[in-house]
């Protein structure tokens, strides 16, 4: 097996991954920063029975691949290198027994996949979201954990045509799916962000506010001026204790709030969580909402009615540097790992 650390900056590296059938990914054997990440060359794996191999075009990088990573979000000690991701799409290359609905050549996205930072994966059949072919493959592998999460917490919340909705942290990857949804579903939405990100959550269809002292008063004088009478649901993307306040004033019935980042406190906040740490598994319907999310994202995203915004591209091998822009925040937008050398 060929090893080498996961690069921080430019290189020559990602050229190999185009050479012959090999298969490359990036894998950590201990818990730690970006710098224990490893690009590695493993033997190209084998469809299994009711799977298939799928060799992707683009990876998504999530906060939670950090987190993993690092320990923060706790997991099981490690036994065996681990590959981050879960979120990628690309072209189906070989087709195990016993799969009848896909064929070698269909151009897939992989839902909640194991090990997406690589140039193969394996994923079981039902697995696949067909990609349409007007999507992107950034677009299609930035679908993932962002619309389905941001899908999701909108329904679970209720948020529906006439409902004022308040996303904390609207220029996120989770916040711009959620103001998008919010928006097509025929909702109101206010939305804060940084003072440079307020021209793109009005992009979105939002009421832009800016963070800082003051937020409460802000989202009242901005809701005043759109003629709207109040918030009746939040998403909190930010997790901030201003954004937590702010929200707390906001709505009197703390049922109608729901966050993807403190989840670890929403008990004895009494909000609702969704993963962000939470104790508590998603049900069958929420995980039912999330795998439905994929289609339909797809569908808008064809029909020109859902954008997906890319912050920035890296090859495989610079994914430890991909991480490291994640947890600084150096890109607004999704950040994609291309297994192919980059144009």
């Amino acid at each position: 097996m060929t090893r080498r650390r996961a690069s921080h900056s430019g290189g020559d590296d990602h050229a190999l991954i185009s050479m012959g059938s090999m298969t490359w990914q990036v894998q950590y054997r201990e818990f730690g920063g970006p710098e224990v990440l490893e690009f590695v060359e493993v033997p190209t794996p084998a469809a299994p029975a009711g799977g298939v191999v799928v060799e992707t075009r683009a990876i998504g990088v999530n906060p939670i691949d950090s987190k993993l990573r690092s320990g923060l979000r706790k997991s099981s000690p490690i036994a065996a290198p681990r590959v981050p991701g879960s979120d990628a799409a690309g072209v189906v290359v070989e087709v195990g027994a016993g799969v009848s609905d896909w064929a070698v050549g269909d151009e897939v996205i992989l839902r909640g996949a194991h090990g997406a930072y690589s140039t193969h994966v394996i994923a079981s059949a039902g697995q696949l979201v067909q990609k349409p072919a007007a999507v992107g493959w950034d677009e299609a592998a930035a679908i993932g954990i962002p619309a389905s999460t941001a899908y999701q917490a909108l329904r679970s919340l209720g948020v529906e045509q006439g409902s004022t909705l308040l996303v904390h942290g609207g220029s996120g990857a989770v916040g711009q799916a959620a103001l998008q949804f919010a928006r097509d579903w025929g909702a109101s939405v206010v939305a804060t962000g940084s003072e440079a990100n307020q021209e793109r959550l009005r992009e979105l269809g939002a009421i832009p506010v800016v963070y800082g002292q003051g937020l409460t008063e802000r989202i009242r004088e901005a809701l005043k001026h759109a003629g709207l009478e109040g918030i009746d649901r939040v998403l909190d993307a930010a997790g901030s204790d201003e954004a937590l306040e702010a929200s707390f004033e906001l709505v009197a019935d703390r049922s109608d709030i729901g966050t993807i980042v403190v989840g670890a406190r929403a008990a004895e906040l009494g909000i609702r969580a969704w993963a962000g740490g939470s104790p508590v598994p998603l049900t069958e319907e929420e995980q039912a909402l999330r795998a439905e999310a994929y289609g339909v994202t797809a569908e808008l995203i064809e029909l020109g009615e859902f954008e997906v915004e890319i912050g920035a591209r890296y090859p495989l091998a610079e994914a430890a540097a991909a991480q490291a822009a994640s947890l600084s925040g150096a890109h607004r937008g999704k950040i994609i790992l291309s297994p192919l050398p980059l144009s």
